[in-house]
This record gives structure tokens, C-alpha cells and sequence, in this order.
């Protein structure tokens, strides 16, 4: 059994795709998932179960469909791999202020000529930074993510790929759930 962190896209907010996460809990459960626990209320969740994150990944927004009428995509990682970029976070020496670093989550590892090609554009985009980290992409927002061009649709559309984004307070939080799952982790 292998633990495994999923992150929804775009759920609760603005009022559109609403999901509960006692109802998304359920949903993650009755897929015979174990150890099921959510943090916050953007559609993160921990879990153990056997098979591959993408996989995992595929049942859960195949469950959401049927159950909920919702097409929401869903981007899911090993506990190691989560555990990994924390310890390795390029970008954790740019600011002392946690809240200006980010973590777009890819739903496939981008092609190398289009990574390339985002690499080009540095400079271009202000104060902002980013760097691809296999499936990731984590970035440096001084004026806040709210004011960047680098959101979920501007990396979906250089690299082809479904992205969805976590604040690294939630990525810390998520990868020590992850850490802990299995042996007790409560849901949140």
C-alpha cells in the first residue's frame, strides 16, 4: 500500500463545483481507498491504497462524474514525491515569506521542448519566477498569486498539460499528512 496525496481542481470556489470534503471523503472511501483524510476546503486528499497516483487519480474524477454530475480534473502524487519537492524546493531561498511560494501540480510530466520553450520567457514575466521540477512547477510570486501570470491556465496552455495550484503552506501541510498516513492521520 502506497500513499498518495490528490488535489482537485477548482472546486469551492467562487460558488461553482461545490463538493463537501465529508462528501469527498466518502466519495475517496467507497473507492476502497484507506486512511482517507482531507485538509481545507479545495479538494485535498490523503490516502493509502495499491496501483499509481495517476491511476488513483482517474478513479477519483471518474467517482466525482458519476456521483456528483461534476467534470473536475484531478492531479494526484506518492507521498515520496510530495516529501521530495518539499526537501528540495528550489525557489525556498527567494523570500523569507512563505506566502509568495507556490506549487503547480502537472497532471502529466510536460514535454521538454515545451519546457524549454517557458524557460525562455524568464525575464519576461516581472518579479515573478518559476522552475519545472519533473510534474511540478514551483513558483515565486513577490506581489502575490492573485496578481501572476503564472496561474493554472497559462501553464496549461505552454505545456499541454491540466495544472492545479497549492500555496506551500498547504504542499508543507499535505506532504506531512502524507508522511503520517497510515498511522493514524485524522481528517482535517
Amino acid at each position: 500500500m502506497g500513499v498518495f496525496v490528490a488535489m482537485l481542481r477548482s472546486i469551492n470556489v467562487g460558488g461553482r463545483n461545490r463538493v463537501a470534503m465529508p462528501d469527498l471523503r466518502d466519495l475517496v472511501t467507497g473507492l476502497g481507498f484507506g486512511d482517507v483524510a482531507t485538509y481545507v476546503q479545495s479538494g485535498n486528499v490523503v490516502f493509502t491504497s495499491s496501483g499509481t497516483p495517476g491511476a488513483a487519480a482517474r478513479a477519483i474524477e471518474e467517482r466525482i462524474a458519476a456521483d456528483l454530475g461534476l467534470e473536475i480534473p484531478v492531479v494526484a502524487r506518492t507521498a515520496g514525491q510530495l516529501l521530495d519537492l518539499v526537501d528540495s524546493n528550489p525557489l525556498a531561498d527567494a523570500d523569507e515569506d512563505p506566502t509568495r511560494l507556490h506549487v503547480t501540480f502537472l497532471s502529466a510530466p510536460p514535454d521538454q521542448r515545451k519546457v524549454a520553450a517557458l524557460a525562455a520567457l524568464e525575464g519576461r514575466l516581472g518579479a515573478d519566477r518559476f522552475e519545472v521540477v519533473g510534474q511540478d512547477v514551483v513558483l515565486h510570486c513577490p506581489g502575490g498569486y492573485g496578481e501572476t501570470k503564472l496561474n493554472n491556465a497559462y501553464f496549461e496552455r505552454r505545456l499541454g498539460v491540466t495544472a492545479t495550484t497549492r500555496n506551500w503552506r498547504t504542499v508543507c501541510t499535505l506532504a506531512g499528512m502524507a508522511g503520517t498516513a497510515g498511522r493514524g492521520a485524522q481528517p482535517a
